[in-house]
């Protein structure tokens, strides 16, 4: 008993002195053991990964990778664009070659003018801003519904709509066209008429669950909130949900826009009229009879218009801070 009392004093003031020393240098004494055990191991270990060598060789393979994926992403973009400018001799001959005789850049003058392409850009772009419209109304009304008034059947119309997106639309190509055939209740034809490609527009499914999905995530406190100041089902919709909703509303923007801009079947089935048919149905048609770098430039400038769209407003469309202003206001 006594050599144990005896050993506590004399380690008394080694215990004193580790105690006086600050935090930092006590926690740098300890160290704990890497761990290397066989579930957190991967084509290396933890150990090595954090070598010299391993963090250059990730970076290696991490640059490489995206190098791959930016000439796959962009390869085909950039050689359009380099070939549109291109004589169709140098095309054909030296598809690869960057403007081995020089550059013509009379092709885009003779694509937008002698092929009319300016006609069938307007009309691309009538197609696309009232398929746009008509989405949105659709999918930020249908949205509301079954999201924040939430009437007794909001179930069922959830299950419906989520139904129709498994049906193919090749199936419905059939029935959506004899119904443009003769328009039930006005009893009126559709064909070859640009409503003919609008109104269906709007029965989009995915945009619909897309919106009510995100009208879900939003604060309800904010809805009670304004129904308490006194505002209706209207007000609350426009001047509440609305502004909150930018970036689902960018994004529904983006794939109307996007889809109404190359889609090819349904506007070749309704507008049989050349005169007014857009860039997709009419450049197709028109490629066996002109030349093959103003085809090129043709497709030049329909695919320029989308890209540079969503370049400008990607950041309008996609960004969220107006959503934290809002909760906060």
């Amino acid at each position: 008993m006594s050599l144990g009392v005896d050993a506590l004093r004399d380690a008394e003031p080694e215990a004193v002195a580790i105690a006086e020393q600050p935090v930092r240098q006590r926690r740098r004494r300890v160290r704990r053991p890497v761990a290397d055990d066989a579930s957190q191991r991967g084509i290396t270990t933890v150990r090595n990964a954090r070598t010299p060598w391993a963090r250059w060789s990730r970076r290696v393979v991490y640059g490489a990778l995206l190098a791959g994926l930016v000439v796959a992403a962009l390869g085909p973009l950039l050689w359009l664009a380099k070939s549109a400018i291109t004589p169709t001799q140098d095309t054909l001959r030296q598809p690869m070659a960057l403007f081995p005789h020089g550059t013509d850049w009379t092709n885009l003058k003779t694509a937008w003018v002698d092929v009319q392409l300016d006609r069938y850009f307007l009309n691309t772009l009538i197609i696309a801003a009232g398929s746009w419209a008509c989405q949105m109304v659709v999918a930020t009304t249908g949205g509301f519904v079954l999201s924040v008034l939430r009437p007794r059947y909001a179930k069922v119309l959830n299950a419906m709509v989520l139904v129709t997106l498994f049906v193919p639309a090749v199936v419905l190509l059939v029935p959506l066209y004899l119904t443009v055939l003769d328009v039930p209740v006005i009893h009126r034809s559709f064909i070859n008429s640009w409503w003919g490609v609008i109104l269906p527009a709007g029965a989009s499914a995915f945009n619909v669950v897309l919106v009510t999905r995100f009208f879900d995530s939003l604060p309800r406190e904010v809805f009670e909130a304004a129904r308490v100041d006194g505002a209706g089902p209207w007000r609350l919709f426009w001047s509440v949900v609305l502004p909150m909703s930018r970036p689902v509303l960018g994004v529904v923007s983006v794939f109307a826009v996007l889809a109404a801009w190359k889609d090819f079947v349904w506007p070749l089935l309704v507008l049989p009229d050349p005169v007014k048919q857009p860039l997709s149905v009419r450049l197709p048609t028109l490629q066996p009879i002109i030349e093959l770098d103003v085809f090129l430039a043709a497709l030049l400038i329909s695919t320029a218009v989308p890209l540079v769209i969503f370049l400008v407003f990607q950041r309008l469309f996609l960004r969220s801070g107006e959503l934290g202003g809002a909760i906060k206001g």
